[in-house]
């Protein structure tokens, strides 16, 4: 195994991996760590997502809050965690909606879904500073028409609507 890169948050190595049929390919990997996304319901049925500019891409775009796993951290935690950092809401209740690769064609990362209830302000949130976000307010009947016509175009969060909305249909 060669490492390519190593960064703060992944690392990109290069590896021969077997293969099931016996042979042996040399394929460069992507190892990112784990995240969280979490799609966090009102009482009345709405949800929120964050608009948050994406600078690889440079535009914003809408999508659920998220983050990374810290080193040895349990994903619930996590998930509790990035909520508050995100939304400045913290949940009463998380229901797991299981996981999903991202890209398992070059990279390891598994996103762990969860969806949020009974939600109450947090006196534990404090923005980070590198994030650009605005906390938005949706119809969760609006979710599947904002997928179709591209507003929501960011696969985890497309992914965990699917997993709670299609989870009550």
């Amino acid at each position: 195994m060669t490492d390519l890169y190593r960064g703060k948050r992944l690392w990109v190595d290069r590896k021969e991996y077997a293969l099931p049929n016996g042979s042996k390919v040399e394929k460069v990997a992507v190892h990112p760590g784990n995240a969280v996304v979490i799609l966090p319901f009102r009482a009345d049925g709405s949800c929120y997502l964050i608009r948050q500019y994406r600078f690889v891409i440079g535009e914003y775009i809408l999508e659920a809050p998220a983050g990374t796993l810290n080193p040895g951290e349990d994903p619930v935690t996590a998930a509790h965690r990035e909520l508050i950092e995100e939304t400045g809401f913290q949940a009463e209740t998380l229901i797991p909606r299981g996981s999903i690769y991202t890209t398992p064609g070059f990279s390891d990362e598994v996103l762990h879904l969860y969806e949020a209830h009974g939600l109450s302000p947090s006196c534990l949130y404090e923005k980070d500073d590198d994030e650009i976000i605005e906390l938005i307010r949706v119809r969760s009947e609006d979710l599947p028409g904002m997928i179709s016509d591209g507003r929501i175009c960011d696969a985890k969060t497309i992914s965990i609507i699917c997993r709670c909305i299609g989870a009550t249909r």
